[in-house]
């Protein structure tokens, strides 16, 4: 299983903030009445809960549940005619999810209609069972998630859009798209060896779109040992999957490491990082690079790597534009697939909708030997500790999309790092990087056209700049000398005199 299907349980929550945790669950989850709704009680709601100790979540299921192994879990379908909102003529459908196996903390939904929440009931007959034995008559599981099917490739089937299951885990696709990386709500201390604190949502409300939209309203309520959190997703499905996110977070306790729309998703190889690879495809990861648009303008671009050590880098700004992770090559022959077809992945780029302050995009790249681990995160990291009793407000647009929607058209972006040995000798590594697009596409060849590169430490040597007809773009090839050193930051940028043809190339090379 994927790291994003981590799971740290959840427990019932009320659909009003005046309800008791306990009182929610006996007389409004189990009999399903409805109550009043508004969008400011969520808020309230993650406001009152941050003011209480944290409480652990109950996780108990009837223990064939809990002991479920993947492939059981599989079996647990939900039966598509029984879809919510199915005929009703609305633009949505909305399944749901057993529990059991890794998903076993309980997560309560409510459908919002005429400024009323219906909570929903489990029963067994939602779903059908396989081979395992369902269970018992009379039990009020609750559901682990859901998810979120609309007419997105064609008017006459509902695709699935989006997924909301496992702490605070989503994720969703754009039109022509599989799945692959994930959004989280909150993440609290990545990487950092006391361990990570993962926030489960714990409840959601989902409205019933009007029949005439192009969109669904998603509320969420967040918890976690230093945080409760309220959310508002708006998801507008298409060639661009956007959710419109809005979120307040209200710390426990300071917290120290805290990651703002944060990322998570996988790279194993390519071309650039092939060591110890034994394997027929040229290239396997659900992203290949860290987009940055930083608040000064510039536009960076990182390509990805599969680390022996843990490795951490840290894009200080103040007021980013926009980051994210892309996944850049989109042809079949990238991979040679036919299952996982990572050239359908999305990227996933965050949009910030106001002043973030100072901070930094954290990028963290995680050793790892298999293809079914997430090993990469990124996400914003304010510089000042989130202090307790605080409330902080931060809006946010995600684009689910193949290629970047904030791209400038006349800046040519680097498409493809390849490294490997130097021929001339063992010490130095030959970096080649492809880039196209832009002001580059109808550039001629001339001795205005240079590559400014530049490292921390060793030597850049052999500097070469051509077009590459192949791919209508232009080709930059350097050797670097490390001299010992074992880690180098690297930085390339095509210009013509003062003028930026290309976005900032930037590496972090390991031996």
């Amino acid at each position: 299983m994927r790291r994003r299907d981590l799971l740290l349980g959840a427990v019932a929550l009320p659909a009003v903030s005046s309800l008791a945790w306990q009182f929610a669950q006996s007389a409004v989850a189990q009999t399903g009445d409805a109550v009043p709704f508004a969008a400011s009680q969520v808020r309230q709601m993650a406001r009152d809960l941050a003011s209480k100790p944290f409480k652990a979540p109950d996780t108990g299921l009837p223990e064939h549940l809990s002991d479920l192994g993947y492939d059981q879990y599989r079996d647990l379908r939900f039966v598509p005619d029984k879809s919510l909102w199915r005929g009703a003529g609305v633009p949505f459908e909305i399944q749901l999810f057993h529990r059991g196996f890794l998903y076993k903390n309980r997560v309560d939904i409510f459908l919002v209609a005429d400024g009323r929440a219906q909570p929903l009931v489990y029963s067994k007959d939602l779903f059908t069972y396989g081979g395992v034995q369902p269970p018992p008559d009379n039990i009020n599981l609750g559901f682990s998630g859901f998810r979120i099917h609309g007419p997105m490739n064609r008017p006459d089937y509902y695709d699935e859009i989006a997924v909301f299951q496992g702490a605070s885990y989503f994720r969703a696709v754009a039109k022509n798209q599989v799945y692959g990386i994930s959004a989280r709500g909150l993440a609290i201390n990545t990487a950092d060896p006391r361990g990570e604190e993962f926030p489960a949502f714990r409840a959601f409300w989902i409205e019933r779109p009007a029949p005439d939209t192009n969109s669904v309203v998603v509320h969420a309520v967040l918890d976690s040992e230093s945080a409760a959190a309220a959310y508002r997703f708006t998801i507008r499905p298409g060639d661009v999957t956007v959710f419109d996110v809005e979120m307040a977070l209200y710390p426990r306790a300071e917290i120290g490491k805290a990651g703002l729309a944060p990322l998570t998703s996988m790279f194993f190889f390519d071309a650039n990082d092939r060591d110890g690879i034994d394997d027929f495809r040229p290239g396997v990861h659900d992203s290949d690079g860290l987009a940055i648009w930083n608040g000064r303008g510039e536009r960076l671009w990182r390509p990805l790597t599969n680390p022996k050590t843990l490795q951490i880098s840290d894009f200080f700004d103040t007021n980013p534009r926009g980051f994210g992770l892309m996944q850049r090559q989109r042809t079949f022959s990238d991979y040679q697939d036919l299952e996982a077809r990572y050239e359908r992945r999305p990227s996933l780029w965050i949009e910030p909708i106001g002043d973030w302050g100072e901070g930094a995009v954290q990028l963290i790249e995680i050793p790892t030997d298999k293809e079914i681990h997430d090993n990469i995160a990124a996400f914003w990291r304010p510089k000042v500790p989130l202090q307790k009793g605080g409330e902080y407000v931060y809006n946010y647009r995600m684009h689910w999309c193949g290629s970047n929607p904030s791209d400038p058209p006349e800046l040519s972006l680097f498409m493809r790092t390849s490294v490997g040995k130097s021929l001339a000798s063992n010490e130095r590594r030959l970096f080649v990087l492809e880039a196209e697009g832009g002001r580059l596409r109808d550039t001629a060849l001339d001795d205005e056209v240079r590559a400014i590169i530049s490292s921390n430490f060793g030597t850049i040597e052999n500097a070469v700049v051509q077009p590459n007809p192949e791919t209508n773009g232009w080709r930059v090839s350097f050797e670097l000398n490390p001299d010992g050193n074992d880690v180098v930051e690297l930085r390339a940028q095509l210009r013509r005199g003062d003028e930026a043809l290309s976005e900032v190339w930037v590496y972090r090379w390991i031996p």
